[in-house]
C-alpha cells in the first residue's frame, strides 16, 4: 500500500487499494495523510474533549440542567455523538474516493452548493472554537496572576493578547496535524494535571462545605432559555466537526482504525470530563464558577500548576481545531518541502499569524465563554455533527437501508434541526443579555 511521504505531494490525486480491493482516489494535500496509528488519532480526539473547556462544564452544563438533566444529558450526548461520528467515519472511503475534508464529502454527495455551505459552517465552527480557546488560555493566565497580586493592573484582555501570541508561535512551529506526536503526550499530561487538581480540590471543598443549592436558577422563562443553551453546550463537548480531516491522518484500514480511535475517545476519553464536571457541581452547586479553578480553594502553588497546565494544553488543543484552515492555505499556495524553508516559514508567520490575530482580537472583545459554546453548538455543531451526518448517510446508503432505518435517520435530521434553531435563539439571547452587562473588552 502506498502512502504519501512528508512534503512529497503529487500534483495528481493518488490511488490506494482498500480492503475490498477497489481503487480509492486520494485528493492532493500539502499535509501528511495515512501516517498515524489509531492510538495517536485517539489521543488527538481526547485532547479535544478534555481540553480546558472541561473546566467550564460544571457551570455551563450542570448548573442550567441540574443533576438529572446534566447527568442524563451528558450520557445521551456521548452516545449520540459516537453514533453520528461513526456514520461520518464509515463514509470516509465512499464512491471510489477518500474524502479527507468534511466539505469534500458533502460536495461529493450533494454537489457544489453543499460543498460551499459545509465549508462555511465548518470554518465558522472551528473559528469560534478557537476564539473560545484563546479566551480560556487568557483566563488561565489571569487566574494565575490574581493568585499572587490583587492590584488588578492587568486586565483579562491583556492576558488574552498574551495567549494569542503564544498560540501564534506554536502554530508557526508545528507544520501539520501529524507533527503533534510529542506534543500530544504533553497535552495529555497537562490535561491530567488540571483535571486531577480540580477534582481533588473540589472534593475537599465539597466535604467541608455546608449544604449546597442544586436547584436550577432563574425565572421560568430564563430556565427555558438556559436549558436550551445548555443542550448546545452538551453537543459542543464532543464537537468533531472536522472528523474527516482527523481521519485523513490515520493509517489503513482507514475506517477500522478510525472506529478504534472513536471507541477510545468515547470510553476512556470521556471519564476525565465526567469526573470534573460532576465533582465541580457537587462541590459548589449553583455557585460553580464558569471556570472551575476560580471556585476551588487550595495551596497557591497547586492552583498555579493547574492554571498554567490549562494554559499550555489550550495552546496545543487550539492547533488541532485550526489545522483544517492551515491545511487549506498550505495546499492552495503550494507550501511543500521542509517546514524550515524560508518561504514556508514566512508563509506560516503571515497566514497563521494573521488568522490568530483576528481570533485573539474577537476573543478579547467578547470574552463570554458560555455564550460561545452555546452559539457554536447551535449554528454549526448541530448541523455538521448531527444533521449532516445522518442525512449524508441516508443519501449515500439509501439503497441499502430498510424503511425503519430510513425513518430513524429522518427522525434524527428533523429533531436536531429543531434543536439547532432553538439553541441559536437561546444563545443569541444570552449574548444580548451579557452585552448589556459587560462592555467591549470586558475584564470578567
Amino acid at each position: 500500500m502506498e502512502s504519501q511521504r512528508e512534503g512529497d505531494v503529487s500534483s495528481r490525486p493518488t490511488k490506494v487499494y482498500s480492503d475490498d480491493q477497489l481503487a480509492i482516489e486520494i485528493p492532493e494535500t500539502a499535509h501528511q495523510i495515512s501516517s498515524d496509528s489509531w492510538f495517536q488519532v485517539g489521543f488527538v480526539l481526547t485532547t479535544g474533549i478534555n481540553s480546558a473547556y472541561v473546566l467550564g462544564y460544571s457551570g455551563a452544563v450542570m448548573v442550567p440542567l441540574g443533576w438529572v438533566g446534566g447527568v442524563v444529558g451528558l450520557l445521551l450526548a456521548t452516545a449520540i455523538s459516537l453514533y453520528a461520528n461513526a456514520l461520518i467515519a464509515k463514509l470516509h472511503e465512499f464512491g471510489g474516493k477518500r474524502h479527507i475534508r468534511y466539505r469534500d464529502l458533502a460536495g461529493f454527495i450533494y454537489g457544489p452548493k453543499a460543498y460551499s455551505l459545509t465549508w462555511v459552517l465548518q470554518y465558522v465552527n472551528l473559528f469560534m472554537i478557537n476564539v473560545g480557546y484563546v479566551i480560556l488560555a487568557g483566563q488561565a493566565l489571569k487566574a494565575t496572576y490574581v493568585l499572587f497580586t490583587d492590584d488588578n493592573t492587568m486586565k483579562l484582555p491583556y492576558f488574552i493578547a498574551i495567549a494569542g501570541f503564544a498560540c501564534g508561535l506554536f502554530a508557526i512551529c508545528i507544520p501539520h496535524l501529524s507533527a503533534l506526536r510529542f506534543w500530544l503526550g504533553l497535552s495529555t499530561f497537562f490535561s491530567l494535571v488540571y483535571i486531577v487538581i480540580a477534582f481533588a480540590l473540589s472534593l475537599r471543598d465539597g466535604i467541608k462545605a455546608p449544604p449546597r443549592d442544586y436547584g436550577i436558577p432563574g425565572s421560568n422563562i430564563n430556565k427555558v432559555f438556559t436549558t436550551i443553551g445548555a443542550s448546545a453546550s452538551l453537543v459542543f463537548a464532543f464537537n468533531t466537526g472536522m472528523l474527516p480531516e482527523i481521519q485523513a491522518t490515520v493509517r489503513q484500514p482507514v475506517v477500522g482504525n478510525m472506529m478504534k480511535a472513536l471507541y477510545f475517545q468515547f470510553t476512556v476519553g470521556v471519564v476525565p470530563l465526567y469526573a470534573v464536571a460532576f465533582m465541580g457541581y457537587w462541590a459548589y452547586g449553583n455557585d460553580t464558577a464558569a471556570y472551575l479553578l476560580s471556585s476551588v480553594n487550595g495551596p497557591v502553588w497547586v492552583k498555579t500548576f493547574a492554571n498554567l497546565s490549562a494554559f499550555f494544553q489550550t495552546v496545543i488543543a487550539l492547533h488541532i481545531f485550526a489545522s483544517p484552515m492551515y491545511e487549506y492555505l498550505d495546499t492552495k499556495y503550494g507550501i511543500k518541502g521542509s517546514a524550515l524553508a524560508v518561504k514556508n516559514l514566512s508563509f506560516r508567520v503571515m497566514m497563521r499569524g494573521g488568522y490568530l490575530t483576528i481570533t485573539t482580537l474577537l476573543a478579547a472583545a467578547l470574552p463570554f465563554i458560555g455564550d460561545f459554546m452555546s452559539l457554536t453548538g447551535a449554528i454549526s455543531t448541530f448541523p455538521l455533527t448531527f444533521i449532516l451526518a445522518n442525512h449524508m448517510y441516508l443519501v449515500a446508503k439509501r439503497n441499502k437501508l430498510t424503511s425503519m432505518q430510513k425513518a430513524w435517520h429522518w427522525l434524527n435530521v428533523l429533531f436536531f434541526g429543531f434543536m439547532s434553531v432553538a439553541a441559536a435563539v437561546a444563545a443569541m439571547r444570552l449574548i444580548a443579555v451579557d452585552s448589556k452587562n459587560y462592555s467591549i473588552f470586558a475584564d470578567i
